[in-house]
């Protein structure tokens, strides 16, 4: 009985050296729609699919594919004499091979069509096809993937195609199908949680290794959207391995909240902004950065940041983050929120980081950045898109909504009311925190987070740690000419405290006080709140409540 392939592919790469294999072998093809007119222009014998199902295409290209005279052919059992007796009987042959690949529907969901364009987009025929043909890959070949023919063709110019490779491919089509299904699947649902979680993420590469040698790892991006990673340009330095993605992504979220804001970023919690005459980002719905934000730069380690500051330059903001801790900043990693400047690159170029992430860089600025051949140097184009985040857990995922509310409220829960110069410091403070593994205590002067404590099994020991590098980065602010005459350098200590949960006891506020901090800013809730306020009205410190917890585990 004479091969036959069913050829049917929207992606067309490829598939002319494909099927003039198959032709000058002797196996029939079928086909339909653009692939039979694309075969008939490559001068390619083909056979339209319609005459063999005696039907013709219908309902605008909706039924094609769908009858029983092309998926007896694919899923017949070769070795099951009824199976066989079954096609003669109904005069129908066999499918041997089957090639499809599938309508764009991840490209076409972002595309901004409205439901009934995306839903035409949605393929039926081709994962038919390809299940069917997947299910019976002993007697079959099934291919979706370009990257598959050559040695599709290899084999057959052989003699015969391996079963272990044809249960490969058949394994593809699964793995397609259900991220196919998926992105559908996600499009359609109007439900926060869904009964099974829809993943739809492909391999973008293949990592040296993962947060250790010893362990694999590769990049997955989802394949119906697209997030900050995947809109990041390398234009310098090595390949980005497992931990260098993970900081770089808390960088350039915790950039994003000085900077700008996507959508669903502190909807709550611009109002209470506002009415504390805090400026909010005003372009909460674009993707790009805007080039008028204020400078902010950002130091991470080991996903954690080690120093946060906004200047009146980006070089100012580089300056002051350095001094917030020029330990750890060591093989970190920098995120500015503006276009990086040639100045503040040659301050960068004299410390060894393993990656520096800006919105644009100026032509010089690049040039010097690039004399550092290992530095991995990146531009970002979009902001944190993200409305949930997910943890592994053995056997499973944790999914919950990404933390996109800085504050429910601003309650000053003491007899002294924070100065208005401080306000802002514990504004600064609060978004700090909140990207700093808990339990978390940060210590602001103006607008830098000095001293930041982080990953403390409890609160005391955090709140000791965040005011001794305090006192540290004051000293050094000192030291450095740039910062004479300025108030972050007038050796007095820091006014502001922000925690990124409540306080079990007064100690806290005790510890801080002795440090000469006059300000607390922490969500309240603990059923000792009344210890922590008695102590600061007996201490002279002003402490806000704003109702919002930020664990960062």
């Amino acid at each position: 009985m004479k091969k036959r392939a069913l050829i049917s592919v929207f992606d067309k790469s490829g598939v002319d050296k494909l099927t003039s294999f198959l032709a000058g072998s002797g196996w029939e093809l079928l086909s339909t729609g653009g692939t039979y007119k694309f075969l008939q222009e490559q001068k390619i014998p083909v056979t339209e699919v319609s005459s063999v199902t005696e039907f013709p295409e219908c309902l605008d290209g909706r039924v094609k594919t769908l009858h029983p005279a092309i998926h007896a052919g694919i899923l017949a059992r070769r070795d099951e004499p009824s199976h066989m007796e079954t096609l003669e009987k109904l005069g129908l042959g066999t499918i041997d091979l089957v090639c499809v690949n599938l309508y764009p529907f991840f490209e076409k969901v972002q595309a901004g069509l409205s439901t009934d364009e995306t839903i035409e987009f949605i393929d039926i025929g081709g994962p038919t096809m390809l299940r069917s043909a997947a299910k019976n890959y002993r007697d079959m070949i099934v291919l979706t993937d370009p990257s598959d023919y050559a040695q599709t063709i290899e084999f057959l110019k052989s003699g015969a195609v391996p079963t272990d490779f044809k249960k490969c491919l058949a394994g593809k089509v699964f793995n397609l199908t259900s991220a196919y299904d998926a992105a559908i699947a996600r499009y359609l649902l109007n439900e926060e949680y869904p009964a099974y979680w829809p993943l739809s993420l492909k391999k973008a590469q293949q990592l040296r290794y993962g947060e250790n040698g010893h362990q694999n790892a590769a990049l997955y991006l989802a394949a119906d959207s697209t997030g900050a990673i995947e809109g990041m340009e390398q234009l310098n330095g090595k390949e980005l391995g497992y931990n260098n993605i993970r900081d770089l992504d808390l960088a350039w979220k915790a950039a994003c909240a000085f900077g700008f804001q996507p959508e669903n970023r502190l909807p709550h919690g611009n109002d209470v902004l506002k009415q504390l005459g805090i400026a909010v980002s005003q372009n909460g719905s674009n993707s790009e950065p805007d080039a008028n934000f204020l400078p902010v730069c950002i130091a991470v380690k080991h996903n954690t940041p080690c120093g946060i500051a906004l200047g009146s330059s980006l070089l100012e903001a580089y300056e002051k983050t350095y001094s917030c801790d020029p330990v750890s900043i060591f093989g970190g990693i920098v995120a500015c929120t503006v276009k990086l400047d040639a100045v503040t690159a040659a301050k960068l170029a004299e410390l060894f980081l393993e990656i520096v992430v800006a919105p644009d860089f100026e032509d010089a600025a690049l040039e010097i950045l690039k004399t550092k051949k290992n530095l991995r140097v990146i531009k970002a184009r979009y902001a944190p898109r993200d409305k949930v985040e997910c943890i592994a857990v053995d056997g499973g995922l944790l999914v919950q909504q990404t933390d996109n509310t800085l504050l429910e409220k601003w309650e000053v829960v003491t007899q002294t009311n924070p100065e208005n110069s401080d306000i802002a410091d514990m504004i600064f403070g609060l978004r700090t925190v909140s990207y700093v593994k808990s339990n978390a205590i940060v210590v602001v002067k103006d607008k830098a987070a000095l001293g930041i404590g982080g990953g403390q099994t409890n609160r005391i020991w955090a709140a000791e740690q965040a005011l001794a590098r305090s006192e540290q980065a004051i000293k050094t602010l000192a030291e450095n000419p740039s910062f004479q005459g300025k108030t972050i350098a007038d050796g007095k200590p820091a006014r502001v405290l922000a925690s990124d949960a409540f306080f079990p006891f007064a100690d806290v506020v005790e510890t801080a006080a002795a440090a000469g901090i006059k300000a607390i800013i922490q969500p309240g809730g603990s059923i000792r709140d009344k210890e922590s306020i008695e102590a600061c009205d007996k201490l002279g410190i002003a402490m806000v409540f704003t109702g919002t917890r930020h664990f960062k585990h």
